[in-house]
């Protein structure tokens, strides 16, 4: 059976209208889908546009504003007031040419030479009646014109008599003043002699044209034929008036059915050149408030790295509550971006030379700036960029040798003992004071309870997880910090230059919650950072120039990856704020650690190839991996609690040792083939290290 499309009684012939399948026991007969009794759905929304600018309702933007103005007219009254001398030589020597322009212009106005040409025609056309009534006015316009032309040099002549002999100073003032007005009427209409202080290139004006222009100009087929077609065609069209905000416009529009931002997004550079800006001016976006085709255009002044940061609002003053929201950068439009990094676990990633470490240093500040907090900072860089931290750190390192990597591992140990501690102090406590099973602010402020907020920042960590005997025990750690540190009030904090697997193991990359991304190169690396599929997504922080410094997507604080450029603080202004953190400490009672000279307990070394031949006894040839792995967790319960088959193999893995699969029995007597190790390999690893180390 075929349906049959009728259109309703008030719809054009020429619009096909969807209808249903007949119904049973009326053939032939065609049933309408739209229902012209139908409800409207009675929900309607609506704006109200602010009486008062935003930029006066905000303390910053006003200032701002204000300090704009005011620094223009400052440096133009300190330009012209420097060359003031020179404009008063220039306009004396223009004075002659400017007085005879008076005369001229004086003799054409009393003797009516502007009415010349109309009693030149009258005469012409022998129309005497007209030319009577033109002389005849010409005749009244120059006896009145003479006679104020008289009187004016008679009195101006008597004033400056009198000036002479009453007060001869102001006689020269207006002396000058005249001759330098006459010289300003004898400049050269295309050279002035008083020039403009700044030099503007002036920005065009976005309107509608030109938005459309730049849309048309991304190649997107279902714009371009929405836009040829003209009016409200294929749902595309302005939502409303394009306006000012912030240093730029905002231009609101609805995109054509089945468009959505993301197709502009991934079209930036193109859409830059069709609005003839630069690429870093023009930042596309969704509205998280309506639908998924509208389009918020921000089209800014200057670009985001050209644009003065404002000062960061915690810099000489101020508190901080982890488990708050935190300023710690702006938008594209200089509004403040805020963090919240309790409850997180952080990946920083970049090439180097982008601010990744300034981004880091910020953060750790942040923590430092909470009183209750332990600050844990490791620079495996070596430089001390993070060096400013030291007087309220609990544990710091700077280096990558073998002491500095075993000093991070015993102080990594000690957090992984402290998470036990408060998993059984969490589990321990009533519903009614933990109702969530995880740390609170009421019980972060319990000094008795212990369950402060702990802030651990890594700076190079691919250095950390790829070291030859210490690596997988780091990767393990830091793996259970990130899974489980933020429900017991630890945020682990992991930067690198190098974002691939090896530098961020899949452990902590799909844990992450936060994620800030600087420039990378490619889209593996953006992906590694941002998640899987955001470069796809259009969310790509490849589109960074060398020139962003300090400017990243920032995914995991709020529904959508947002640009964000960190607020620039230097050593110097880090020092300032770790003074400020450390009063705040001293009053509170929490200096620990590295800050009073303290370091982590010395543990024993861990050896992954010698404890796994004590796992393995000598009459057996191949063992699986996750026996194994349970093998080591009764060996050694503190390090190895948490592992699994796979921990195994990664631990091996740097040593040479292979994985295969291996024949074995379960514990119900099945045989299987299951991953695993021969224990020769491992002795043969041991004998290859333990050589190596008496040849150096």
């Amino acid at each position: 059976m075929t349906d049959t499309i009728v259109p309703p009684t008030d719809t054009p012939p020429s619009t096909p209208v969807p209808a249903v399948p007949e119904q049973a026991g009326t053939p032939g007969t065609p049933v309408p889908v739209d229902n012209p009794k139908l409800p409207e759905p009675g929900v309607s929304t609506e704006k109200r546009r602010p009486i008062i600018a935003p930029w006066m309702r905000s303390t910053s933007d006003f200032l701002a504003t204000v300090e704009r103005a005011a620094g223009h007219a400052g440096y133009a009254s300190m330009y012209h007031g420097l060359r003031l001398p020179w404009y008063g030589v220039q306009l004396t020597m223009m004075a002659p040419r400017g007085g005879a322009r008076l005369v001229d212009s004086t003799n054409r106005w009393v003797w009516d030479r502007e009415a010349a040409p109309l009693r030149d025609y009258a005469v012409r056309t022998e129309d005497v009646e007209e030319y009577m009534r033109l002389a005849r006015l010409r005749g009244g316009r120059v006896r009145l014109r003479g006679f104020v032309t008289v009187v004016a040099a008679v009195f101006g002549i008597g004033f400056a008599m009198w000036l002479y002999v009453m007060a001869p100073e102001f006689l020269y003032v207006f002396a000058a003043g005249g001759v330098l007005t006459l010289g300003y009427f004898g400049q050269q209409p295309d050279a002035p002699v008083i020039g403009p202080a700044v030099v503007r290139t002036e920005l065009q004006k976005l309107t509608g044209t030109i938005v459309l222009r730049a849309l048309d100009a991304i190649g997107n087929p279902k714009i371009s034929a929405a836009i040829k077609k003209g009016g409200d065609m294929d749902g595309m069209h302005f939502h409303s008036e394009i306006t000012r905000d912030g240093p730029g416009y905002r231009a609101d529009l609805d995109l054509p059915y089945g468009v959505t931002p993301d197709a502009i997004m991934e079209k930036r550079e193109e859409l830059a050149s069709g609005l003839r800006r630069k690429v870093g001016c023009v930042w596309p976006s969704g509205d998280e408030d309506e639908h998924e085709g509208r389009l918020v255009l921000w089209v800014g002044d200057k670009p985001m790295n050209e644009t003065t940061k404002p000062a960061w609002p915690l810099l000489k003053d101020g508190q901080v509550d982890l488990f708050k929201p935190v300023v710690f950068g702006n938008d594209q439009r200089m509004r403040w971006v805020e963090v919240t990094l309790m409850f997180a676990s952080i990946v920083i990633g970049s090439i180097p030379r982008m601010g990744k470490t300034f981004l880091l240093r910020l953060l750790l500040l942040i923590c430092a700036l909470d009183p209750r907090a332990l600050i844990l900072a490791f620079d495996l860089k070596g430089t001390g960029d993070l060096g400013a931290l030291e007087p309220v750190c609990h544990r710091y390192r700077a280096g990558e040798e073998d002491e500095d990597i075993e000093y991070i591992l015993h102080a990594l140990r000690e957090i992984k003992a402290e998470l036990r501690r408060r998993a059984k102090v969490i589990k321990s406590l009533p519903r009614s004071r933990c109702p969530e099973s995880k740390v609170t602010p009421a019980l972060a402020n319990d000094k008795s309870l212990g369950l402060h907020p702990i802030g651990i920042g890594i700076d190079e960590c691919q250095v950390l997880f790829e070291h030859e005997k210490y690596g997988a025990e780091i990767e393990s750690i830091c793996t259970d910090i990130t899974k489980r540190g933020p429900a017991l009030g630890i945020v682990g904090m992991y930067a690198t230059q190098r974002p691939d697997a090896k530098s961020l193991p899949p452990g902590i990359s799909a844990n992450a919650v936060l994620r800030f991304c600087l420039k990378v190169m490619g889209h593996q690396a953006n992906d590694m950072v941002l998640s899987t599929g955001a470069y796809k997504s259009g969310i790509r922080a490849t589109m960074f120039s060398r020139r962003d410094l300090g400017i990243c997507y920032m995914a995991g604080e709020g529904d959508d990856p947002r640009i964000v450029a960190s607020a620039f603080v230097d050593a110097p202004a880090a020092e300032l704020v770790v003074t400020r953190a450390r009063k705040m400490r001293e009053e509170y009672g929490n200096i620990t650690g590295h800050a009073i000279g303290e370091g982590p307990a010395e543990t024993a070394g861990l050896d992954i190839l010698a404890d796994i031949l004590k796992s393995v006894s000598a009459d057996e040839k191949a063992v699986w991996c996750e026996r194994i792995a349970a093998r080591l967790a009764e060996l050694r319960p503190d390090v190895y609690g948490e592992w699994k088959g796979e921990n195994v193999t990664a631990a091996l893995k740097p040593w040479g040792v292979k994985t295969g699969q291996v024949w074995g029995q379960t514990d119900e007597g099945e045989g299987k083939n299951r991953r695993g190790i021969e224990r020769a390999d491992v002795v043969a690893a041991i004998t290859r290290r333990d050589a190596d180390r008496l040849a150096k």
